[in-house]
């Protein structure tokens, strides 16, 4: 016996992802419903060797449903997650409008599976940001083991992470560089992408952070711990998928390089290629398609008693939204659900 399972937001990229990896990973499904808006309702999409048509959102009733996948903006969320958990399925919704609800655990399977029993107060399990769950699937290791006092952060994300308006400005533009008839402004993102970074992702707040950045400390925080205190910059680059972080971590215990090494290796959704040698690391273009979060660069920071250098690289579409929240549905169902 499988589950019922709505995909919402199905025709998006995060959407198409979720079908992708359910198929993939071959969760028990007995019944699949894509969902979308009313103007693209009839849309064909692919699930494993199935074609499915997109069913009306707006018309849908969640009634005996059992998981909806939610991969919409968060105001169509305030609209129709409410109605699925009232309804009795339970949502896992990869927007940012529940992350921060004290009701609503926010989830990385490797790093707090245990908060899965708080779901039912709202029915509603929320999915962090792209580049938090790389990050603190990286971090939860080396705490476990040190105790992580600060994090710095800079991270490198890919257009992809402001949806496909981002990927078709970089293409876009790109070509119109090698044609200058064909000018080609910004639009999606604040400067030109194609050639260039965007130290600006999201909008600004009072104290001179972008929302990003600010997400990333309060996510880690409810996530992870909240003793642990992080500072980030957040960068748009010309990659198309695959964000990349250099992550900086001072500790309260020692813990060098070769033992954080080795730790690494052994966590769950980790994968280690650090060579000191001319391409024995990772890079974004590596690691898409992929389900693991990559570690490379690992090293000593000389400037602290105890600190480490470390670079991050993952499919932002896969674990930063999909794949986490099809582990998050898993997770469910091993967990309370108990179907399948």
């Amino acid at each position: 016996m499988g589950y019922r399972i709505a995909v919402v937001g199905a025709t998006g990229n995060v959407g198409r992802e979720m079908l992708n990896i359910l198929a993939e990973r071959e969760f028990p499904v007995d019944e699949i419903a894509a969902l979308a808006s009313r103007k693209s309702m009839g849309t064909e999409i692919s699930f494993g060797d199935k074609t499915l048509r997109t069913a009306d959102l707006d018309q849908f009733d969640f009634t005996g449903w059992d998981i909806a996948l939610f991969a919409v903006g968060s105001e169509a969320t305030k609209t129709y997650a409410p109605r699925a958990a009232r309804a009795g399925c339970v949502v896992i919704d990869n927007s940012s409008l529940y992350r921060y609800d004290r009701d609503v655990p926010l989830i990385v399977p490797e790093v707090n599976p245990q908060a899965i029993h708080d779901y039912a107060k709202r029915n509603i399990i929320a999915n962090p940001n792209c580049s938090t769950a790389q990050m603190v699937v990286a971090l939860k290791p080396l705490h476990d083991r040190a105790r992580i006092r600060r994090v710095v952060v800079s991270t490198y994300q890919s257009v992809s992470g402001a949806g496909k308006e981002g990927i078709d400005e970089l293409w876009d533009q790109t070509k119109s560089i090698y044609n200058p008839v064909d000018d080609k402004p910004p639009s999606k993102f604040t400067k030109q992408i194609a050639f260039n970074v965007i130290p600006h992702i999201d909008v600004f707040l009072e104290g001179g952070d972008t929302k990003e950045e600010w997400k990333m400390v309060a996510e880690t925080k409810k996530i992870l711990d909240p003793a642990i205190k992080l500072t980030a910059t957040c960068v748009r680059v010309p990659v198309f998928v695959g964000h990349s972080e250099a992550i900086n971590i001072e500790f309260e215990d020692p813990l060098d390089e070769d033992e954080a090494r080795d730790i690494l290796r052994e966590a769950p959704g980790l994968m280690v290629v650090d060579k000191r040698e001319d391409g024995g690391y990772i890079t974004p273009v590596e690691c898409v398609g992929e389900y693991a979060t990559y570690i490379s660069r690992i090293r000593a920071d000389s400037t602290l008693d105890s600190g480490l250098n470390i670079w991050c690289v993952s499919d932002n579409l896969r674990k930063g939204a999909a794949l986490n929240a099809i582990q998050i549905a898993e997770l469910l169902g091993r967990e309370v659900l108990r179907k399948g």
